[in-house]
C-alpha cells in the first residue's frame, strides 16, 4: 500500500501566494513569476519590526505607495489589525482603491505641487507630516529600509535548488529590493552573476532626466537607498510602447498573464537569452496582470493614450556610453558595477 503525504494547510493567504513560481520559457531563459511580489517584502518587514518591538498591537503604519507595495502592506496589516494609511498618487487607479479599502487601509492622493523628488517626493513629505500628526506610527520605509531587499534572501534558496546556478539575473528596478536582494544573496555562490537593472525614460535611478512616466511600477523620481547601483552590469532604459509590447507577447507566447514591469523584464531579458545562449538567465516578473486589464491590455485604453505597443526598432536595445546619450528608444548602458557619480561625472572620480 502506497502513502501519500498530503501537503499542510497555509496559515494564511499570504503565506500561500508571497513566493513565485519558477517556469522555463525558453531554452535558457527561466520565470520567477510572482502573483504578488511586494507582499513578501511587507510580510518580512512587518514580522521584522514585531520581532524588534517596534510593531505592537494597534500600532499604526504609514507608508507611500501607489501600487503593489500597498496592496501587499494591506493585506499584511488587514490581517495582523495595525490600521493602516497608504500615502499614494493618481496612479491608484479606482480599482486599487476599493481593495485597498476594503482591506481598512486609509488611502490618502498627494499631487506633485513642485517639491524635490517630483511625485515621490510629495508623497514622502505628507508620510513625514502624518508622522509628526502620529509620532507613534510605524513607517515600513520600503525605499531604505534594508529589510526590504533582505526579504528575497528565501526566493535566492528556491532559484537555486530549481534552476541551479544563475549567469544571469533580469528584474525591473524601483525600490531596489528585488533585483539588489536577489543579486546579494546569490552572488555568495556565483560572484560572476552578471545583473541587469530596468529602468524607464524620466526616471532618475540610472541618470536619465525625471520626466513623467507612463511606464509606471518601475523607476523612481528619487533615489532610493536601496538601489546600489555598483550592484548592476547592466542598465537598460524601455519605453511604454515597447514594454506593452513585451507584456502582451509574454501572454501570447508562453500564456503568463503579467503586469507592464513583467513584460519590460521579459523584453530586456528574452535579449539577453538569445545573446547569450551558453547562460543560464532568470527574470524576476514582479505581479500579475489583472490590475492592468482596463488599461495595458484595453485597446480603447491605449488609443486614449496614444500609445501602439511595438518592439524596439532593430529589436534590440541602441548602446550608449552615457545616460544622458539614451534617446527615446530602448537603450543600454554596460553599468559595470560603477557607483553612480562614477557613472554620471566620469572625470571627476578618476
Amino acid at each position: 500500500m502506497t502513502t501519500t503525504t498530503l501537503p499542510k494547510a497555509h496559515s494564511s493567504i499570504v503565506e500561500a501566494t508571497e513566493l513565485p513560481r519558477i517556469i522555463k520559457v525558453g531554452d535558457n531563459l527561466y520565470a520567477t513569476a510572482f502573483s504578488l511580489m511586494k507582499l513578501l517584502p511587507a510580510r518580512y518587514i512587518i514580522d521584522r519590526a514585531e520581532a524588534a518591538g517596534v510593531l505592537t498591537p494597534g500600532t499604526p503604519v504609514i507608508e507611500t505607495s501607489s501600487g503593489t507595495f500597498a496592496l501587499g502592506l494591506a493585506m499584511v496589516c488587514g490581517l495582523r489589525g495595525y490600521p493602516l494609511t497608504i500615502v499614494g498618487d493618481s496612479a491608484i487607479d479606482q480599482e486599487l482603491r476599493t481593495r485597498l479599502e476594503m482591506l481598512g487601509t486609509t488611502v490618502e492622493i498627494v499631487e506633485h505641487t513642485g517639491q524635490p523628488g517630483g511625485i515621490q517626493g510629495a508623497r514622502l513629505a505628507r508620510v513625514a507630516e502624518l508622522c509628526r500628526q502620529r509620532p507613534d506610527a510605524f513607517v515600513p520605509g520600503q525605499y531604505d529600509n534594508p529589510d526590504n531587499p533582505g526579504a528575497y534572501g528565501i526566493v535566492a534558496d528556491l532559484i537555486d535548488g530549481t534552476v541551479g546556478a544563475v549567469d544571469c539575473l533580469v528584474g525591473p528596478v524601483g525600490s531596489g529590493g528585488s533585483t539588489g536582494g536577489l543579486a546579494g544573496a546569490l552572488r555568495p555562490r556565483n560572484p560572476q552573476l552578471h545583473l541587469v537593472g530596468v529602468d524607464t525614460h524620466g526616471s532618475i535611478i540610472f541618470g536619465t532626466p525625471d520626466a513623467p512616466r507612463t511606464l509606471r511600477g518601475l523607476g523612481s523620481s528619487i533615489h532610493p537607498g536601496n538601489v546600489r547601483h555598483s550592484a548592476y552590469d547592466e542598465a537598460h532604459w524601455v519605453t511604454a510602447a515597447e514594454a506593452f509590447h513585451a507584456t502582451h507577447e509574454l501572454y501570447r507566447s508562453h500564456g503568463l498573464f503579467m503586469g507592464p514591469t513583467s513584460g519590460a523584464s521579459f523584453q530586456v531579458a528574452s535579449w539577453w537569452a538569445a545573446q547569450n545562449p551558453g547562460s543560464t538567465v532568470v527574470m524576476v516578473l514582479p505581479d500579475e496582470g489583472y490590475r492592468y486589464q482596463s488599461t495595458v491590455y484595453n485597446d480603447a485604453w491605449l488609443r486614449e493614450q496614444g500609445i501602439t505597443p511595438a518592439p524596439a526598432p532593430g529589436g534590440g536595445p541602441v548602446t550608449v556610453e552615457h545616460p544622458l546619450d539614451a534617446p527615446p528608444v530602448w537603450s543600454r548602458l554596460m553599468w559595470a558595477r560603477r557607483g553612480f557619480d562614477d557613472v554620471m561625472m566620469p572625470e571627476m572620480t578618476s
